[in-house]
């Protein structure tokens, strides 16, 4: 063996581990190994064998190179543009017809066409293009963006809403004014039907509409006091001192911020124990009727005069107790909030039959002459099913107004306010403005 790794007559019987085996070189080994190169070190042919590789430090252009596409650093540098895609400076003349014989598609028709069909973009749309492409940061977002003061845009277009109700809250046209104070129990023993939201909301409607109103809040949590925004801590005058120790009730009285025409007589926890009070007093029912007929603004026009208060609303709470029955012996007509929900339908029947009790022997003059449906959600038909059948049962003295469930009702007392000040373009707000405007229009019962 001479030179070479691998003869034809050992092929297949002779193996070496030299990795440049195949490759002829001047010297002879002996053992199979290579001797030292004459000339060029670098082999003419390349054979992968079965030893391992050479490294391949530069770029292989022999013939048995298997992969002649690899290229290595030393190479030349690659154009920016690929083969396949040559520029049009060193693009060549395509013939006519392909290799097989065919003739090219003619695009240059399509060309035209196309160009026809697609014309240049608007100056508009370049413009948003490239402000888009330079976007980064939510600044540069913040400058290319359209401008805030669009008055297009459905939050601007409630806050003017909103805007504008609070304006003409302040300005309505005034109601005509009834000839004698309306006394309106607002009362019925089932809690959470909304007696004390709907007191203070007809009240302060009322007082948008230029009546002059009073709100005497009978509920030992003073929840009344809390959404008019009258202090009720324990130690300030109230109506426990008006019941049990017999005080004037114009001394009692607290102006209610935002509604000049609007004032109330607080309510503190002092009251919870008025009823044990009252127990061994003689003639306790008519403690609060003689309290509210001895202020010098209740009366008709001719003995109170212009100043007189057109309303007083006596909220009471939600119990058939003593104070319930204070309230019902002093009012001249009731207004029942109902909920609509079937629990608030059982409560009316008991709250009614209290009712006759109570003009049969304390106070014939007592009509229940409003019946105002609460917390009405369309969207169910039981809350359709209960307006209707109290429609049904009670008539004309449903307020076709129903007020529906709102939470702009719910927030308003947390902020010291009636709905009617809080946000008066609410569908609470205006619901119950609809509903005063009820009250006022349909008078003092006969």
């Amino acid at each position: 063996m001479t030179g070479v790794g691998r003869s034809s007559e050992t092929k297949g019987s002779c193996v070496t581990e030299e990795p440049t085996a195949g490759a002829v070189h001047g010297g002879d080994s002996g053992l199979g190994w290579p001797g030292e190169p004459d000339e060029d070190p670098r082999p003419e042919t390349f054979s992968t064998g079965l030893g391992w590789p050479a490294e391949r430090d530069h770029p292989q252009t022999g013939p048995g190179f298997p992969h002649p596409a690899v290229t290595s650093a030393d190479a030349e540098e690659p154009s920016a543009v690929s083969r396949e895609t040559p520029r049009d400076g060193d693009r060549e003349d395509v013939p006519e017809d392909d290799h097989d014989g065919q003739a090219a598609p003619d695009t240059e028709g399509r060309d035209e066409d196309v160009s026809r069909e697609t014309d240049d973009p608007p100056p508009a749309l370049v413009d948003t293009v490239a402000r888009a492409r330079v976007i980064r940061t939510a600044a540069d977002l913040a400058g290319v963006a359209a401008p805030v003061h669009d008055d297009s845009t459905p939050l601007a277009r409630v806050a003017e809403d909103t805007i504008r109700a609070r304006r003409e809250a302040a300005n309505r046209p005034p109601m005509p004014r009834p000839d004698a104070t309306r006394i309106v129990v607002v009362a019925n023993q089932k809690g959470g039907v909304g007696k004390t939201t709907t007191t203070v909301n007809v009240a302060a409607a009322l007082a948008q509409l230029g009546q002059r109103v009073l709100v005497v809040d009978l509920d030992p949590q003073g929840n009344a006091s809390t959404a008019l925004g009258v202090d009720h801590q324990r130690g300030v005058p109230s109506t426990y001192e008006a019941l049990v120790d017999g005080a004037e009730l114009a001394g009692l009285v607290s102006p209610v911020p935002d509604l000049p025409l609007l004032e109330a007589v607080p309510a503190t926890i002092d009251l919870a124990g008025a009823e044990i009070e009252l127990v061994s007093q003689v003639a306790r029912e008519n403690r609060l009727r003689r309290a509210i007929a001895g202020h010098p603004r209740v009366g008709t026009a001719e003995a109170a005069g212009e100043d007189r208060y057109d309303y007083v609303f006596v909220d009471c709470p939600p119990s058939l107790g003593l104070l319930t029955l204070n309230a019902l012996v002093a009012g001249d007509e009731m207004l029942i909030p109902i909920q609509a929900e079937y629990y608030a339908l059982e409560g009316v029947g008991q709250l009614l039959e209290t009712v006759e009790m109570v003009k049969a022997h304390l106070n014939p003059g007592l009509v229940v002459s409003t019946i105002m449906v609460t917390m009405y959600d369309a969207r169910t038909r039981l809350a359709s099913g209960v307006a209707q059948e109290v429609r049904d049962h009670f008539g004309d003295q449903v307020l076709r107004t129903s007020i529906p469930r709102s939470v702009r009702v719910s927030e308003a007392p947390s902020y010291g306010q009636t709905v009617m000040t809080y946000d008066p373009a609410s569908s609470g707000a205006l619901s119950y403005l609809e509903a005063a405007r009820e009250i006022a229009r349909k008078g003092a019962p006969r």
